[in-house]
């Protein structure tokens, strides 16, 4: 199974200018923990999650108007349309991620969580990727 055939298309992307608590807001609305920053094109040049949010922004005292840019994950995990599904669930384990960026000539086109994985790949190696994405938390 390729990552285009399980990717969700749907995303919505922050721009690096949005704020804080726009991001928040649109997580709240939408019920996810992560959203890509997108430049107009969809170039990928971030990621921010609730985490990013909570450890770099309400910890350190900084106010809800920060842009998203000051504060997002740089580096980001990502696989192309074409790849095999074991592949990216490869590199979720090797980097502990929950989700993977699907890019297409430089583009956004997509996105796969862990979950997505877990749903239809019933077992072929969703299971010891679980283990070791989530073993970030006890290395941390």
């Amino acid at each position: 199974m390729t990552c285009e055939e399980l990717m969700k298309r749907d995303v919505e992307c922050l721009s690096p200018s949005d704020d804080a608590e726009e991001a928040a807001r649109r997580m709240r609305d939408e019920n996810i923990g992560f959203l890509p920053v997108c430049d107009q094109s969809r170039k990928v040049l971030g990621v921010v999650t609730d985490r990013d949010i909570a450890v770099r922004l309400v910890a350190e005292g900084r106010p809800a108007d920060t842009e998203v840019e000051e504060f997002m994950t740089r580096d980001v995990v990502a696989c192309a349309p074409r790849d095999d599904v074991q592949k990216a669930l490869q590199s979720m384990s090797r980097n502990h991620k929950s989700r993977i960026l699907c890019i297409d000539g430089g583009r956004l086109v997509g996105v796969i969580s862990l979950s997505d994985m877990a749903e239809r790949l019933r077992g072929d190696g969703a299971i010891e990727a679980l283990r070791e994405i989530s073993s970030r938390e006890t290395h941390a």
